[in-house]
């Protein structure tokens, strides 16, 4: 594929260190789902450790992801991330789908988050009530402005944000195995569990909404161009993130089924909301609303950050508009940050991300194996390739990923059969976008 002289020299900032590596894989995968999943997830498994197995299941399951993805994100430092490397690997149709999937996922995120921003501000400011959607549109006009100018106040903010996330969470942590457990109103008689297609089932649905709160763990790859040591920060930037992430969730989760019984978790669709409520009595709204406002704000500047890159990835390798390279003094692709900007607006207003934002684990286990698969042709067809951090136990840790991820692939198009479905037209749909994309570019495969 040929690209123009322009194209290939324009670069973003390197400014980013291991601080800012962590805090935007902490930031941009520890959001609103972690306060409001675990009743969903309670109603589909039958006991309290099965429900603790999954969250960790899903956690290592993520630490083996993390090492591939290291030595792809430090083998092609590039903004846009796991694109990259399946265009090097595939051809230049498999980098197209795979980033515009990546995208899609990506921009349609903080229509959703600004909505429950709108939601929970309305909570605490009781005058804004029934104003949510104009008031998240103000969120997501405000973290626009406040990353157009450049990524060193995107950094700062996204360091102070996903510190204090962490401290408040902690706090609802710490209160619940500070409190005195609710008893059941009702006895509860555990029957053994049996492993059977309707429990395989079930547990396959719990890792979609768990590894959907996962989402956001590869983050770190996006901004790889940005990173001063990509060789030494992005590796560690994986791991220290991931296992803040899973502790942070086994945490909140323990704190919740201690504080809680099992039916009234399963009962609440914000069980962290009533576990607080044991914790804190009186102040447990406020309580939980600060908490639940912080998260969304983290998770919400990180995602106007991740789409721009890789809007800002596509179009350098011709896959969109030139314009969208454009970056100014500060090191912010402003184009490409204004078009998602219009893009997020357009999601809130007519409430499409909904159903896109329910095709986020289908989407990303397609993207994710693609990565693990690009790494195994990689090591084959470029042995001799720089590879600054290399996946330890390859290639069998390797193809463990990529066949888990094959496996939820399988098992999340058992269970959601509409999004398998969905995704499939979506894939097929894009080959002609792509010829018609690289011919009006003056590209060739």
């Amino acid at each position: 594929m040929t690209k123009t002289t322009t194209q290939k020299e324009v670069k973003l900032k390197k400014v980013l260190g291991i601080v800012f590596g962590i805090s935007i894989v902490v930031g941009s995968t520890i959001g609103a789902g972690i306060l409001r999943t675990p009743g969903s997830i309670a109603a589909l498994l039958p006991n309290k450790l099965l429900i603790l197995a999954c969250w960790l299941i899903t956690g290592l399951y993520i630490l083996l992801c993390a090492s591939s993805y290291a030595e792809l994100t430090t083998m092609m430092p590039k903004a846009g991330g796991s694109f990259n490397y399946i265009k090097r690997a595939f051809g230049t149709f498999a980098g197209f789908a795979a980033g515009w999937f990546d995208f899609i996922l990506n921009v349609s995120a903080p229509a959703f988050f600004c909505i429950v921003l709108g939601e929970y501000t309305s909570l605490i400011f009781l005058q804004l009530a029934g104003h949510d959607k104009v008031v998240g549109i103000g969120y997501l006009t405000i973290f626009t402005l406040l990353n157009l100018p450049g990524i060193k106040t995107s950094s700062a903010a996204q360091k102070v944000t996903s510190i204090l996330k962490v401290i408040l969470l902690l706090v609802l942590v710490t209160g619940c195995f500070f409190a005195k457990p609710q008893i059941p109103t009702v006895a509860i008689v555990t029957k053994p569990t049996i492993l059977n297609g309707a429990l395989i089932i079930a547990f396959f649905k719990a890792m979609q909404l768990i590894l959907s709160t996962f989402d956001g763990w590869m983050a770190v790859s996006f901004f790889a161009e940005e990173d001063e040591n990509p060789g030494k920060n992005i590796p560690r930037s994986y791991f220290i993130g991931a296992l803040t992430i899973i502790t942070l969730y086994l945490l909140i989760n323990g704190a919740i089924l201690y504080v809680l019984p099992l039916t009234t978790i399963t009962n609440s669709p914000l069980a962290a909301s009533a576990a607080a409520s044991v914790a804190f009595g009186n102040w447990s709204s406020t309580m939980i609303n600060i908490i639940a406002i912080f998260t969304v704000i983290s998770i919400l500047n990180a995602y106007m950050l991740i789409p721009s890159r890789i809007l800002f990835g596509l179009s350098r390798e011709g896959f969109f508009i030139k314009q969208a390279t454009l970056v100014n003094k500060g090191g912010t692709p402003y184009v490409s940050l204004l078009v998602c900007y219009v893009l997020t607006f357009i999601f809130m207003v007519y409430n499409t991300y909904e159903q896109i934002f329910s095709l986020a684990a289908v989407m990303l286990t397609v993207v994710t194996a693609s990565s693990f698969a690009s790494l195994l042709m990689l090591r084959k067809k470029e042995p001799s390739l720089y590879r600054p951090y290399k996946v330890w136990g390859y290639p069998y840790m390797t193809i463990l990923a990529l066949t888990v991820t094959l496996v939820l692939f399988v098992g999340f198009a058992i269970s959601d059969t509409r999004s398998f479905i969905i995704v499939a037209v979506l894939f097929l749909v894009s080959y002609p976008f792509y010829r018609l994309i690289i011919r009006a570019n003056g590209l060739s495969d």
